[in-house]
């Protein structure tokens, strides 16, 4: 990662903590921005400038950073709501709609989304683009057991289908609550996010997938302007 893309992503990590108040439940999302946001939120509590707050996690990456930083959590079951969570994505559209799931947490990810009141979506530059699904894959997590009837039910939608398979490791990647992965291509992209997303989450055998379709409240953009970063408040289109 060059030095540019780390100093947009300390920006927005930065700018999202700063809408963080004493005595917040915050949902603590995922991934390399989502950790830098982790990691500043620590470094608040632990000088005092914030008090009072609890994490809900939305992987078991981001439970292990915020209890080495001293961060309180709570699991998504002890808490009847989430004031702010704030997490990344692979790709945002001009709708506010993403893909989610490159580290394969996009179950709980989704699930601590719907619980907030407010969630805050924290990318650089480069996530930014015009049309869902034509440069990231769609992750569906599926069953063990029902991997080939679920890619063979995608493939007959007219997508092109692979299992998600391990790098540092022998065979595929097992998410958090031990199923696997189905990485998705759509011809053209995604036209119809909304309608997409039930449809795969109707086929038997599929948990859920990586479309986060009018769950987001704000994107926070970080950019390079002039050689300096900068954070931007993206509009809605």
């Amino acid at each position: 990662m060059s030095d540019l893309q780390d100093r947009m992503k300390e920006a927005v990590a930065t700018a999202a903590v700063d809408q963080i108040r004493d005595g917040m439940v915050v949902g603590l999302g995922s991934g390399s921005t989502a950790a830098l946001m982790i990691r500043a939120l620590g470094q608040k509590l632990r000088q005092g400038e914030l008090k009072d707050i609890v994490g809900v996690t939305t992987s078991f990456q981001g439970e292990v950073l915020a209890a080495e930083l001293g961060i309180p959590l709570m699991a998504l079951n002890a808490v009847t709501s989430i004031d702010l969570a704030i997490d990344g994505a692979d790709e945002v559209d001009p709708s506010f709609q993403l893909i989610k799931g490159g580290g394969a947490c996009h179950v709980q990810e989704k699930l601590v989304a719907r619980r907030a009141d407010r969630f805050v979506i924290v990318v650089d530059a480069t996530k930014l683009v015009e049309r869902l699904n034509l440069g990231f894959l769609l992750p569906v997590e599926v069953l063990p057991g029902a991997w080939r009837q679920v890619r063979d039910e995608l493939t007959a939608m007219g997508s092109s289908v692979e299992l998600r398979m391990a790098v540092r490791k022998a065979g595929p990647v097992v998410t958090d609550q031990g199923n696997l992965v189905l990485d998705v291509a759509f011809e053209g992209g995604i036209g119809d996010p909304a309608a997409l997303e039930a449809t795969i989450n109707n086929i038997p055998g599929v948990l859920e997938n990586g479309l986060f379709v009018n769950l987001v409240d704000q994107v926070l953009v970080g950019e390079i302007e002039a050689g300096e970063p900068r954070v931007r408040d993206l509009p809605r289109h």
